[in-house]
């Protein structure tokens, strides 16, 4: 049984969603529940990666740090807003001290020095981690402290509508997943903690419980930001991982197969004995990156390819790859050394995994695949949404009482960080749950909802999904085509105008389906418009390679972001960096007022 209102509704129980719901309660708005459509779904519980990284301000060491510099490193990556810079800097060591404080495992020394390494695009030693579940720890932790201040989690409820009158939040219609019966519950303000928009590509690693719910907020009015911004990389497609670190590290074997059952190894093909130490850097060059298409991201480039043939391509661990028969002294010498520091010059990549991340073989064996014998299917997959709802700097959408954060929400740019998306689902939730609970009260209105009509019949929805999401990866992923791109946002476009005219159910149970499809492709439209016009606009930058065009922007960092309304993108400018008061004693002043 739940409410008929709330003050503040969190949609999602991620990091993000938790953080909020925990963060509003300690500040004494306690008239809150969070809705989830599966309380062990999502993101933040169900993936990670080689040693999922945390990133915050420098906290061990004798290497100097600063907010600003932190700042200025998250504003580098290009299409970042300034406020939002420096708020997940300056919050930083706030956010990672409350997950410590809960019991998340970070390493520290006996002095409590935090300790850390550079990540991706860090300048600094600012990452850390628990290991390869690091947000699965966070999650684990947040939802310990909600539980334990016994705060209401309603599951089994997927959001279908975020209800607005006159610009403003007034609640949230739900579909159950289980029976499709709809309820209407009235609020003052809604946290969408949702994640990415996971359903966009049939090429994801986007673990297969994360759907995302952008399509809320597009259908509720609000701005989204640098849709066409993603990361992209080689991931496993059986079971969704990313394959990076030491799993190229260790040198496996790319082979391609093709519908007759003939196989190469098409990288050696292509590139000779280039190839070994172009796998190798893609252990910490993992994303796809228009800048090195010289370089690492060839890989990526020639995976694609062979899928684009109708062929399939596997990673072997079993076997060493061509080039490798004579030893290990022909690899280049950042390889060789790595390699040879590590104590692996020797036997096969398997051995050599074994040797460096045990780890990593029984991940894969506690999901049915074993290395030791089975090949890894693989193709370039999505792995995070660098844009997401435009948010101010609490993190509230041009929507009145609609705020988004971690990956909902578009805060990241072109490049970020590797690990500022963890550090971002707690900064923004707390700037979110800071202005909730500074505004003045209001009445819970009674939230009216209309639902359309519902065609039954034979389900067209799997269909409907499979076709979009292939498209999407064909025409619309790293490799983009702007010919194919026009084609699909047409299809996509005449579908988000007559939907509910042409979506089929076979009954009421498959409700929620329904509305999940419904936020594909309200999402996917949105996606294709920023994709079209960054594209005509910058061409090819960041991970989107545009017609195969080189990037001609000349290092230069983006200075504008794509801002989209439903079906229509356009470039803004992005904020600078602000520089706000620090003296003392005007500060002490004003928090004693």
């Amino acid at each position: 049984m739940m409410k008929k209102s709330y003050h503040t509704i969190i949609i999602g129980t991620g990091c993000a969603g938790y953080n909020a719901a925990d963060r509003l309660f300690s500040m004494g708005v306690r008239d809150i529940a969070i809705v989830t459509e599966g309380r062990y779904m999502g993101t933040s519980r169900n993936t990670g990666s080689d040693k999922q990284t945390y990133y915050k301000l420098s906290l061990c060491g004798s290497e100097g740090d600063s907010v600003r510099e932190m700042a200025k490193t998250l504003y580098s990556g290009g299409g970042v807003m300034g406020g939002h810079a420096l708020c997940e800097a300056a919050y930083s060591v706030r956010a990672f001290m409350h997950l410590v404080e809960l019991g998340v495992p970070f390493p520290t020394n006996e002095y409590g020095e935090y300790a850390g390494y550079k990540t991706d695009h860090d300048p600094r030693s600012r990452g850390t981690s628990c290991g390869p579940l690091t947000s699965k720890y966070m999650t684990e932790a947040l939802e310990g402290a909600v539980l334990e201040k016994g705060i209401e989690i309603i599951d089994l409820q997927r959001v279908i509508k975020i209800i607005t009158e006159e610009g403003r939040v007034t609640g949230i219609a739900c579909a159950n997943v289980a029976t499709g019966e709809i309820s209407v519950i009235a609020c003052n303000n809604v946290v969408l903690c949702t994640g990415g928009p996971a359903c966009v590509y049939k090429n994801t690693v986007y673990p297969e419980s994360q759907h995302g719910a952008t399509g809320l907020a597009i259908d509720a009015g609000a701005v989204l930001s640098n849709m066409e911004e993603w990361q992209y990389g080689i991931a496993s497609t059986g079971f969704r991982w990313n394959l990076s670190g030491t799993y190229q590290q260790v040198l496996p074997r790319y082979i391609s197969v093709d519908k007759e059952g003939a196989e190469r190894e098409f990288l050696y093909d292509a590139l000779g004995a280039d190839s070994l130490g172009l796998v190798f850097l893609k252990g910490y060059q993992w994303p796809f990156d228009v800048r090195k298409t010289d370089g690492s991201s060839q890989v990526d480039l020639l995976v694609a390819e062979e899928i684009k043939k109708g062929n399939r391509v596997y990673l072997d661990y079993t076997e060493n790859p061509k080039g490798l028969e004579h030893g290990f002294e022909g690899l280049n010498k950042e390889a060789y050394e790595y390699l040879k520091r590590s104590n692996v010059l020797f036997g096969t990549p398997i051995e050599r995994l074994e040797r460096m991340n045990a780890g990593a073989i029984e991940l894969y064996l506690s999901h049915g695949i074993d290395l030791k014998k089975d090949r890894l299917e693989i193709a370039v997959c999505a792995q995070h949404c660098n844009g997401g709802v435009a948010v101010d700097d609490n993190w509230q959408s041009n929507v009145d009482g609609l705020y988004a954060c971690g990956e909902a929400a578009g805060t990241f740019g072109v490049y970020r960080p590797g690990g500022s998306a963890l550090n971002s689902t707690q900064v923004g939730s707390l700037r979110a749950a800071e202005h909730i609970a500074g505004r003045e009260a209001r009445r819970v209105a009674t939230a009216r909802y209309a639902p359309p009509k519902l065609r039954y019949g034979v389900s067209n929805l799997s269909e409907i999904r499979k076709k979009l999401q292939g498209e999407m990866s064909r025409v619309a992923d790293f490799d983009r085509s702007t010919e194919g791109m026009r084609g699909l946002f047409d299809t996509v476009d005449a579908l988000c105008r007559e939907f509910f005219d042409r979506a089929v159910i076979g009954g009421k149970e498959e409700t929620a389906e329904l509305f999940r499809l419904y936020d594909m492709v309200l999402t996917q439209r949105a996606v294709l418009s920023a994709m079209l016009y960054s594209g005509e606009k910058l061409g090819s930058h960041g991970s989107a390679f545009v017609d195969r065009l080189p990037d001609k922007t000349d290092g230069k960092i983006r200075t504008t972001r794509t801002l989209t309304y439903k079906d229509v993108s356009h470039f803004e400018e992005v904020s600078p960096m602000p520089d706000p008061e620090l003296w003392f004693e005007t500060l002490l002043a004003r928090k004693r007022n």
